[in-house]
């Protein structure tokens, strides 16, 4: 494939007659399209070439479109399309005051549909144009305080102030239904999300997240972190741009090096390798000028699209053997730790940090001082590991009580089998043991955490019409980061199910005292180990309140329902 020369890149972008220009093409370099200019653009090009086809898949809590662009010579259905070729997926203004990817994505596939761009055979490219429209449309030249241009941007929060980077587990927005809705649809084999970067000052134009290899699996993020994603960097090198992973400090100083970003299932990339999607987040760095922002993004784009049409063969192939992986009854890991015995040594390039004092305040600021260029080892510590791992069940059991769940697996495609009469099922339930929770709220949640769960076999009265869920399907990772309660990102932790968190009944202690006393009476099992429980723990046996609540809670009149999962597991 015929990459683009940076001159005749130039030269186009300069070209202001031209009718197939964009925007940003036409302006001075440091102007992000608006979100009409955006759709008239988009809606020339599919008017005037069949390969483009441009169409609303989606819309935002403000009610607005979300488009999808798709470049398909064949101009056959996604799902046709899927036959034989692999499919790229892109998406843009995430936080639309990161325009980058929304201006090179016009041109990218503009350069397709006029041919400057080798048409590719196996491969076709969709984007959705714009993911947070009523980001896009609150333009101002302000809210990205550290950021050189463009002159106008949009903001980070959608119409209810989401960050819709955050969302797509618990699904709080319309524009995560309607991404995953679209995912869905395309069901692509590589996706990138364009961003730029907060963060330490450095020589970079370009850092990027690749999937965290652990979390995508063996196979896959081997493939993509060890052979795919150096070939895509080395050719983005070729064309002038040197990269480095996206440098992930608290401290602006990355001299004492840093971990790889663990993308969550919150996140884009996270949530797309729970569907065996290898994933990057481009992140331009948001100090470097504007118009070199945009071509980097480009670029990247560019060479990943000529990657996956010479190798789509083993891409493909390489995500059915990274699927094999999680089989029913094979340990799957829920949660992770950075290993920081191991790490590579990667040659740095950045700026001096130096301190002076400041010009505001009374203490001393950090600054970078651009004449002092540096190339030093640094320490990448590029592996996790699993602190937890659980079985995959052979099902799940939902009761169709739970709509919200069932909502969004059916949203995401999720084949799921109703229980045709009232059945009685063994099944392993779960008891919440522990849990904590934040004491601020985290994008209208208050999460949990460190959960911890009881688990015990149990025979289970379920109802005609709930859901038998079968785990041998592709979206066996979705099922097992949202339903295990214990997985960072689970439902449980997003507070799905937070009423069972909560007693209903509860007991009068100057009534209940006359039962409590007739059962340790007439139950020697329940008496002995009320003894037990005295005499191992002090503080438990000086306190007379703890004792009755003790008996209450080891007898029938406590309430079953408190603390337990209400979705269960059949275990092979």
């Amino acid at each position: 494939m015929k990459k683009l020369p940076i001159l005749f890149f130039l030269l186009i972008s300069s070209a202001g007659h031209s009718q197939n220009l964009s925007p940003y093409e036409k302006g001075n370099g440091n102007q992000s399209t608006t979100f009409a200019e955006m759709r008239k653009f988009y809606q020339g090009l599919a008017n005037q070439f069949p390969a483009i086809s441009y169409e609303t898949k989606g819309e935002d809590d403000n009610r607005a479109p979300i488009d999808v662009v798709i470049f398909n010579p064949s101009q056959q259905s996604p799902e046709e399309a899927r036959e034989n070729k692999s499919v790229l997926f892109i998406n843009n203004g995430i936080h639309p005051g990161e325009p980058d990817g929304i201006d090179a994505t016009m041109m990218l596939m503009r350069d397709l549909a006029t041919g400057r761009i080798k048409t590719p055979k196996h491969v076709i490219i969709a984007a959705i144009a714009s993911y947070n429209v009523s980001g896009m449309l609150n333009r101002n030249g302000f809210s990205r305080a550290n950021q050189n241009g463009p002159e106008e941007y949009g903001f980070r929060g959608n119409a209810r102030n989401y960050d819709l980077n955050r969302d797509f587990i618990k699904t709080d927005t319309k524009n995560s239904r309607s991404f995953q809705q679209i995912f869905q649809w395309i069901k692509p084999d590589v996706f990138i999300d364009n961003h730029v970067s907060n963060g330490a000052d450095y020589q970079y134009t370009f850092t990027y997240i690749s999937t965290n290899k652990e979390r995508l699996g063996r196979v896959l993020g081997d493939y993509f972190n060890d052979e795919m994603q150096k070939t895509l960097l080395k050719d983005l090198e070729k064309n002038g741009f040197i990269s480095v992973p996206y440098v992930n400090i608290h401290n602006d100083v990355p001299d004492l090096g840093f971990p790889v970003f663990m993308d969550s299932p919150r996140y884009a990339t996270g949530y797309t390798s729970l569907f065996n999607v290898i994933g990057t987040v481009v992140e331009t760095h948001m100090l470097k000028p504007y118009k070199e922002r945009v071509k980097a993004t480009y670029d990247y784009m560019l060479n990943t699209l000529d990657f996956i049409e010479r190798n789509h063969k083993v891409i493909q192939q390489k995500r059915a053997d990274n699927l094999k992986q999680y089989s029913i009854g094979s340990k799957y890991s829920i949660a992770w730790k950075l290993d920081t015995t191991k790490y590579e040594n990667i040659d740095f390039k950045g700026f001096e940090a130096k301190y002076k004092p400041s010009d505001v305040s009374s203490g001393k600021r950090l600054w970078y001082d651009r004449n002092s260029k540096f190339s030093r080892q640094v320490k990448l510590y590029n592996t996790y590991l699993p602190t937890k791992e659980v079985t995959i069940p052979k099902y799940y059991v939902i009761p169709q009580s739970e709509w919200k769940v069932i909502d969004l697996l059916k949203l995401n495609q999720i084949r799921m089998n109703p229980i045709e009469r009232d059945s009685t099922i063994v099944v392993e339930q779960y008891r919440i043991n522990d849990f904590k929770t934040t004491s601020t709220p985290y994008e209208g949640h208050y999460l949990h955490y460190d959960t911890d769960v009881l688990r015990e076999m149990k025979e289970v009265r379920f109802r005609a019409g709930d859901f038998l869920v079968p785990l041998d399907q592709d979206g066996v990772k979705y099922l097992m980061e949202t339903l295990e309660p214990e997985a960072m990102d689970s439902y449980f932790n997003w507070n799905f199910f937070d009423a069972i968190l909560g007693q209903k009944e509860y007991y009068s202690a100057y009534v209940f005292e006359d039962t409590a006393a007739k059962l340790l009476k007439e139950n020697k099992d329940l008496k002995s180990a009320f003894d037990k429980e005295k005499a191992g723990n002090p503080k438990f046996a000086a306190d007379g309140k703890a004792q009755l609540d003790w008996v209450y809670k080891h007898s029938n009149y406590y309430e079953k329902s408190h603390l337990l999962y209400p979705i269960f597991r059949i275990v092979p």
